[in-house]
């Protein structure tokens, strides 16, 4: 009898696009791994008084995050652009309705890893990075990181850390990714899927 695919789950939150491209990158890493599926997911946008202010189905692009999205994933890789050093509130909204998931443990001993985008090159890529890896740690998950056998951590001029996959958008949004970018975002999505193999077969 065939094993079913793992699902990795891809789980982002893109104002203008640049997360949104990271995010199909890191898909396209997930997916070049036999037996993996990755499964794009956004989040709503919300207003400044937390009030759901989307659609209930988005126009365009990746459905809406459920929360079966969680239980069903054998991996996670979760990318925000960043707000003054810290994941988008809309993110943040998502996470802080997951206690039931906490309680049941659903995430714990998953794979997961963070992706970000920002619009000025030290505009805080990598703290972002890190306050998207707290609530991991508490739902139990395991957060991998990109290690320096990527060569490109080393030449890279704009995005790219040992933390996760970066991108520098500009101002505008409007800075393409970068060789660099693309292959340290792809290199992640393939780690998390190759993560997410070896622990199925342990």
């Amino acid at each position: 009898m065939n094993q079913a695919n793992l699902i990795i789950l891809v789980l982002f939150y893109s104002r203008h696009g640049a997360t949104r491209k990271l995010a199909e990158l890191i898909a396209q890493g997930i997916e070049s791994v036999p037996g993996c599926d990755a499964r794009l997911r956004t989040v709503p946008a919300i207003s400044t008084v937390t009030e759901a202010t989307a659609p209930e189905v988005p126009a365009e692009g990746a459905p809406y995050v459920e929360l079966d999205d969680l239980a069903e994933c054998d991996g996670l890789a979760l990318g925000s652009p960043t707000r003054f050093g810290n994941m988008a509130s809309a993110m943040k909204y998502f996470w802080d309705g997951t206690a039931a998931q906490w309680l049941s443990g659903a995430l714990a001993g998953k794979p997961a890893c963070v992706f970000t985008s920002t619009g000025s090159l030290h505009g805080g890529q990598e703290t972002t990075l890190l306050s998207m890896m707290i609530p991991l740690f508490h739902h139990g998950l395991m957060v991998l990181g990109l290690p320096y056998t990527n060569p490109e951590l080393m030449t890279t001029a704009s995005g790219g850390t040992p933390y996760g996959a970066s991108h520098w958008s500009g101002l505008d949004g409007a800075k393409a990714i970068t060789e660099d970018e693309k292959r340290l975002a792809i290199a992640l999505g393939k780690r998390l899927a190759e993560t997410a193999v070896k622990l199925r077969g342990a």
